[in-house]
């Protein structure tokens, strides 16, 4: 059930300049989410932006109670990234400031190409 929601997404082809997608994308199971991030490319204008953010992990994917997540290390995240067609703009962990275990965040922007 919970692929079958997270895969349906009916965006318009080619329509949007950019997709903010914060804390999002990482509710859906690792398997799907090549497919999902293909759909956000298609939805946006040539050169359109994706940010994402999420919290990152070591590979893990299930449940935690009653909430999904799928937890990415940067490797990984930016493989499936640039597979579905984006160009990587930069990438950084948050909140800034603080040493790199002490920030659970990878925020992401990429560039349709």
């Amino acid at each position: 059930m919970l692929q079958q929601n997270f895969l349906h997404l009916e965006l318009p082809s080619q329509s949007f300049d950019g997709v903010f997608a914060n804390v999002v994308l990482f509710h859906g199971p690792s398997q799907v989410l090549p497919q999902v991030l293909r759909q956000l490319q298609a939805c946006l204008r040539p050169g359109g932006v994706l940010l994402s953010s999420n919290p990152r992990g070591d590979g893990q994917d299930g449940w935690n109670g009653e909430r999904y997540g799928a937890f990415h290390d940067w490797p990984n995240w930016r493989a499936l990234v640039t597979a579905a067609g984006f160009d990587e703009l930069d990438h950084f962990y948050r909140p800034s400031g603080l040493p790199i275990e002490q920030q659970p965040w990878l925020a992401s922007v990429w560039r349709k190409r």
